[in-house]
């Protein structure tokens, strides 16, 4: 029997591997030149912006940095000297005990508020509702003139005989003055961040370990806390930048924390413009180091509760710089 012409001759052409009309593909471009490109749309709205932005931008860096008013020269002079160094440390030292301390008796306020007794219960609201309501400055003011209300401290018994007294003019100076202050205001706070954070959490879980007959101390501390972090973490590290620029306050306290540090300069040089930036330039690297870490600690808690964790800074800009680089090629191509 003999086959057909037509079919035993394009066999050997189709086996060969040559272009055919219904494969439409054309020699020399590989299988995926064939597909339609995919152009990013071009936003020129977007572009237009970004550009008006980067020019304003420019020109207020380029109006700080020629102005002369600021005297750079001077800044640079006094940035690293000792009197401004010696203020720093103070204000990052008040800074850590404050924050360490308030959020410690806030951590204490919040289970109060808590309780079932409603004896502690109304003393923690007592406490937040008391130190919320009053100015800063008034309370540090309060503290430093206590002396004024109760000249001497003493300690026996209750309403009996006192062992030991000490006058409080020389127990409380200005430094101590201001931690008591700013502990109990920053505590106040913390209080209800803790509260706010602890509440966040579904009671679910506290029930599943009421079933697995573990104590209330320890699902607080393993299973409750940890999971409250995700909401604590972005409030407390907006506290500690706050509680970061408020310790300038002390400054009416005579107390030589960095603003302090620097007035006491500009008042004998005159130089008030400089020295005023050295303590901004110093806030500001410090408020940058502290938001950096404030993220990390973030992307940290975040660990259980999202698929996938939230690329860093570093990451992010890679992930710009790859996509802008595939967009010009994209161009190229065209």
């Amino acid at each position: 029997m003999v086959s057909p012409p037509d079919l035993t001759d394009s066999a050997p052409a189709a086996s060969a591997g040559a272009p055919t009309a219904s494969s439409g593909r054309i020699p020399g471009r590989g299988p995926d030149d064939d597909l339609p490109r995919i152009v990013p749309r071009r936003r020129v709205g977007r572009l237009l912006s970004a550009a008006v932005a980067l020019l304003v931008f420019a020109m207020v860096v380029n109006s700080v940095v020629r102005n002369r008013a600021f005297q750079w020269e001077v800044v640079g002079q006094y940035f690293t000297s000792a009197a401004v160094l010696d203020g720093l440390l103070l204000t990052l030292w008040l800074t850590g005990v404050v924050m360490v301390l308030g959020f410690l008796l806030g951590i204490l306020l919040a289970v109060m508020r808590l309780s079932d007794n409603p004896v502690p219960a109304t003393l923690s609201w007592g406490f937040v509702w008391i130190f919320r309501s009053t100015p800063l400055l008034v309370q540090l003011l309060f503290w430093f003139n206590i002396g004024a209300l109760y000249p001497t401290l003493g300690l026996g018994v209750p309403f009996g005989p006192q062992f030991v007294t000490v006058k409080t003019v020389n127990l409380l100076g200005p430094a101590l003055t201001a931690v008591i202050g700013l502990t109990l205001h920053e505590a106040a706070y913390a209080a209800e961040v803790v509260r706010g954070g602890i509440l966040s959490v579904d009671a679910g879980q506290t029930e599943a370990a009421q079933a697995l007959g573990i104590g209330r101390a320890r699902t607080l501390r393993r299973i409750v806390v940890p999971q409250a972090m995700r909401s604590i973490v972005p409030t407390a590290g907006n506290m500690l930048i706050g509680t970061l620029k408020g310790t300038s306050i002390v400054s009416v306290l005579a107390v030589h924390d960095l603003l302090y540090s620097a007035q006491l300069v500009y008042n004998q040089t005159y130089q008030v413009i400089p020295l005023l930036m050295v303590a901004t330039l110093w806030y500001i690297a410090v408020t940058t180091v502290l938001s950096v870490g404030q993220f990390h600690v973030e992307r940290h808690y975040a660990r259980g509760a999202a698929r996938a964790l939230p690329p860093t800074p570093v990451q992010r800009l890679r992930a710009r710089l790859a996509a802008y680089r595939r967009s010009l090629r994209s161009l190229r191509s065209l």
